[in-house]
């Protein structure tokens, strides 16, 4: 679970603090939205290299509980706010052009099945090899 190579230079330590961050992220957009419909998120945000390198460095430094605790609650919060979300809410463009409903799912379930798909595809090569 810790070490390095899951996934590029990953383990599932670093993977699973990348898919909460992510979840956090679409939940910050619901968020936004819900306080300010008029909001431009995203417009000052740095690069998501920049914020996936962090986030790894970050998840590397930090026990496996912790970083499990805080992906659990990121995915708590998206639900919550996916529960009291105004669909109407869901056409707002975000500041990099996408719809609310498209930045929710493509930092979601998308971003989860994606990296689940890539997750199987490595641990059928190793039990093929």
């Amino acid at each position: 679970m810790t070490a390095p190579g899951l996934i590029g230079e990953w383990s599932a330590r670093e993977l699973i603090a990348h898919l909460g961050y992510w979840s956090g992220h679409a939940a910050e957009l619901i968020h936004a939205a819900q306080q300010d419909p008029g909001d431009a998120r995203g417009s000052a945000e740095p690069s998501v290299d920049e914020i996936n390198e962090t986030v790894a460095r970050i998840a590397r430094d930090t026990d496996l509980a912790t970083v499990r605790r805080r992906e659990a609650a990121s995915v708590e919060a998206l639900v919550e706010r996916l529960r009291a979300l105004d669909p109407a809410l869901l056409e707002r463009r975000l500041a990099d052009g996408a719809t609310l409903e498209e930045g929710i799912r493509e930092d979601g379930p998308l971003h989860y099945r994606e990296h689940t798909e890539e997750l199987l595809r490595i641990l059928d090569a190793r039990s093929s090899g």
